[in-house]
């Protein structure tokens, strides 16, 4: 079966591995392009392996279409893919595109679904691999996996540690179910969709009045993109690392009750956070113990204020 993949970072360079690795006949790969003259990882991976490489601008070009069909597919299999797909290629193969979303859909539709689950506080997530059509993550469901959500878990560590690995499984378990003509297409439940926008700086502002869970969910919904934010005085800063200590701390709601070696511990309603890692724009990430003692901050201090 002759595949066609489409992706970026990390994830699209090790579903292109997992496919060659399996025996499949990977015919061409498309890419965003360089960015500052870096190539990324896809693009290394698919030259050293002989595999040509596309970078369009926009997969809507009136150009890629001509060239897509020349690779003669019989499946596309988009790995991360950012822009938006025509539906003369979502629809030309003979078996028809497949896509990974890291979410069990229909909830968290959009391109922050990891976000949004942590931040929403749930407690399990999981992969989906559909069969994308015209509308945004609505397409007929292939397969789908679960993964708990960790109290401890961030976005970081959610997708690098359980939706990335179990993401490459899933793609190669679903184009094995292809090639067997046993694959479903089982259409997704309109009643139980949710869709969020992307998740930027500004969902990650920081209001300490709320409860301890959701200004710790929202601190690891955001961790390490887009970053939570709070701010003292003039001062803003982004807050990325983090622990949630229970009981009464006796502060005021973004009151500094204590700092430590481990960094800030600030008063939440039902307890504290423990800010270990801050990072103020335009300079690198930094220990809150030793960015306390740069800025001066003490106990009795109230960030957001």
């Amino acid at each position: 079966m002759r595949i066609v993949l489409f992706g970026q970072a990390a994830f699209g360079e090790k579903t292109l591995q997992a496919l060659v690795d399996s025996g499949e006949e990977v015919v061409g790969t498309y890419t965003p392009p360089d960015v500052s003259g870096k190539t990324g990882p896809l693009k290394t991976l698919a030259g050293r392996l002989m595999i040509p490489v596309f970078q369009p601008e926009r997969m809507r070009a009136p150009t890629v279409y001509d060239e897509y069909i020349g690779l003669k597919p019989d499946l596309n299999v988009m790995a991360f893919v950012t822009d938006i797909m025509p539906e003369s290629i979502l629809n030309h193969p003979k078996f028809g595109t497949i896509m990974y979303h890291p979410s069990l859909l229909p909830r968290h539709r959009g391109g922050s679904a990891i976000n949004w689950a942590v931040i929403s506080g749930e407690k399990k997530t999981g992969v989906t691999i559909l069969w994308p059509d015209k509308g945004l993550d609505t397409g007929p469901i292939l397969l789908q996996r679960e993964v708990d959500i960790s109290p401890d878990d961030t976005v970081g560590s959610l997708y690098f540690n359980k939706l990335f690995p179990l993401g490459i499984a899933a793609i190669l378990e679903s184009v094995r179910l292809i090639k067997k003509g046993v694959a479903p297409r089982i259409p997704q439940d309109e009643s139980r969709a949710t869709y969020e926008g992307l998740c930027t700086e500004k969902d990650g502002l920081i209001d300490w009045r709320q409860p301890a869970e959701k200004v710790y969910n929202l601190i690891r919904g955001t961790n390490p993109q887009p970053g939570a934010t709070t701010f003292i005085g003039g001062q803003w800063f982004q807050v990325f690392d983090s622990a949630f200590i229970p009981g009464d701390t006796g502060g005021t709601a973004g009151e500094i009750v204590d700092i430590t070696e481990d960094g800030l511990a600030v008063a939440v309603a039902g307890g504290a956070i423990m800010i270990k890692k801050v990072q103020v724009k335009g300079f690198p990430k930094t220990g809150a113990a030793e960015f306390a003692a740069q800025a001066g901050l003490k106990k009795g201090i109230r960030l957001g204020s």
